[in-house]
């Protein structure tokens, strides 16, 4: 006599289901953090100004410092991720 729940097509959902998950997996996502875009007199492109609890960005704008300010949510950079200050490649 079978036991039933472990065969049949309910073991193999659940064998396809733990594969499904593990093709799946991801690595964690890194967090966001609200990042300040704009443009400038010296560079007209739409560029990244500095993060939104760093920089004011009504200030920049009511200075006229810069001009079709957003603000967007990026990842933050990690410290792996982050360029050293010589320019040098990340290690």
């Amino acid at each position: 006599m079978s036991k039933g729940y472990a065969e049949g097509s309910a073991l193999e959902e659940r064998l396809a289901d733990l594969e499904r998950a593990q093709r799946e997996r991801r690595a964690p996502e890194a967090p966001l953090r609200l990042a300040v875009f704009g443009s400038t007199a010296d560079e007209t492109e739409t560029h990244f100004l500095g993060w939104a609890d760093e920089v004011d960005a009504d200030d920049l704008f009511a200075s006229g410092d810069a001009y079709g300010i957003k603000l967007r949510r990026v990842p933050a950079p990690t410290r792996r991720a982050a360029p050293r200050h010589d320019g040098a490649a990340p290690r």
